[in-house]
């Protein structure tokens, strides 16, 4: 399968569908490249979600990590939409491959170089809060007043207190090392589920045989959960176009889809046998698989 030269387009695709764990010292130095371009311009960022987590427990990158995950907040310390603009900029600059996305919620800076995919994130606070994929809300306190930590010979901030962060994040096992596949559990059911306002997109769930499956639970996780009807189809309902994690579960079958991009009015299928089916066509290790669900 072609993944792209590294820094560009394909690549970040391939990273995203395949999730392949990073090369600690290559993320090592894009990290302290990105920290350089960020210090010059002013920004103040964070540590997040497995980055955070590896920095704190673990003094290192966490092996089987699959990005890097930065962190800012906007109309803190002179952060603005024009000046994330500006990042991105200077990203392109230094050779990275950089995807802009906005929502509600934040405006995201999704950059991949030498095949190290590093996500520079800019929460916006809604009612004293900030969200964290896959929609944890968090006091927006932690993140403007961080706390400065030592992390590969150098000073990086992360949320404050980080255990609270990390408890909030990944539960009260956050001390125990998972690999990918069980973490993502973790953080998933945690989740509660809500009334989402927006349009609707549909889920076809099919088995090893690609077969429909009838009475199969879909969860949209953060927000409803519905069943298949006899032809395979569930209803969800998508506030936006956006990044969703789901958890399809019928007899006998569970899959965490931690990482989905979806937007309302599109049918979507879910292969059972699509784990095997993408490690058949990966180069290398598969991690948690993102972008499972085909358009129909």
């Amino acid at each position: 399968m072609t993944t792209g030269n590294g820094s560009d387009q394909a690549s970040l695709d391939y990273s995203l569908k395949y999730n392949p764990p990073i090369d600690p010292e290559l993320a090592e130095r894009n990290l302290k490249e990105i920290k350089g371009v960020l210090d010059d311009l002013g920004v103040l960022f964070l540590l997040g979600s497995g980055s955070c987590l590896g920095a704190v427990r673990d003094k290192a990158f966490i092996p089987w990590d699959d990005d890097v995950d930065l962190l800012t907040v906007l109309g803190v310390n002179g952060l603005t939409e024009s000046k994330v603009g500006s990042v991105a900029s200077a990203l392109r600059d230094k050779g990275y491959f950089v995807a802009q996305g906005d929502t509600p919620k934040s405006k995201l800076n999704m950059t991949i170089k030498d095949s190290i995919r590093i996500s520079l994130e800019a929460l916006r606070i809604i009612d004293d809060h900030v969200y964290s994929y896959p929609g944890i809300a968090l006091p927006a306190e932690m993140f403007t007043h961080p706390r400065e930590i030592y992390f590969l010979g150098d000073k990086f901030n992360v949320p404050n207190p980080p255990e609270e962060y990390l408890a909030l994040k990944y539960g009260a096992e956050w001390m125990i090392p998972k690999k990918a596949g069980v973490y993502e559990r973790d953080v998933v059911e945690k989740m509660p589920s809500a009334d989402l306002v927006g349009q609707p997109a549909w889920i076809r769930v099919l088995d090893e045989q690609a077969q429909p499956v009838a009475d199969a639970e879909v969860n949209l996780v953060g927000g409803g959960r519905s069943r298949t009807d006899g032809q395979g189809y569930a209803e969800i309902v998508l506030p936006e176009p956006n990044w969703y994690a789901l958890i399809i579960r019928y007899r006998g079958h569970e899959q965490v889809l931690y990482m989905e991009e979806l937007e309302p009015e599109v049918t979507y299928v879910y292969r059972a046998d699509t784990f095997e089916r993408h490690r058949s066509l990966a180069d290398g290790e598969v991690g948690t698989l993102g972008n499972v669900l085909l358009r129909e």
